[in-house]
């Protein structure tokens, strides 16, 4: 299984690491260059449901297909949540009739909803622990 850590390298700023090498700047709004936890949450729901609903539109639209997934929502300050993140899919439907149109959003839509991983678990309320380790000597 994959490990994914993130170590502290500033004031408010972390580099997210995975076992796989994969490596992304973390930290707050005020910081360039980097993306604070909330975008990569957002990111991370978008991401999932284009790789959720990337075999149904290849099959339909070509293995060339372009798509861009704009996510977006404003943080509840007052209760630090989030409580609507909206995804918008942008493709290029013009060689599709009204009916095959209306087909792709139903099987899209029934795509993201069985496998996308993150959308489930966000809208499931997924329970989280946390917990402080000493690891000096």
């Amino acid at each position: 299984m994959t490990q994914l850590w993130v170590e502290r390298t500033g004031t408010r700023r972390y580099t997210g690491h995975s076992s796989r090498g994969a490596q992304v700047l973390v930290g707050s709004e005020d910081v360039d260059g980097v993306f604070t936890p909330g975008e990569l949450l957002k990111i991370a729901l978008a991401a999932c449901s284009g790789m959720s609903s990337d075999q149904p539109l290849a099959h339909r639209l070509g293995d060339d297909y372009h798509a861009v997934i704009r996510v977006s929502g404003a943080a509840d300050r007052d209760q630090e949540v989030y409580p609507l993140l909206a995804e918008t899919l942008e493709l290029d439907l013009s060689g599709l009739s009204a009916e095959d149109k209306e087909r792709l959003v139903v099987v899209v839509n029934r795509a993201i909803d069985l496998v996308c991983t993150v959308g489930r678990t966000l809208k499931s309320g997924t329970k989280v622990t946390f917990e402080v380790s000493d690891v000096g000597t």
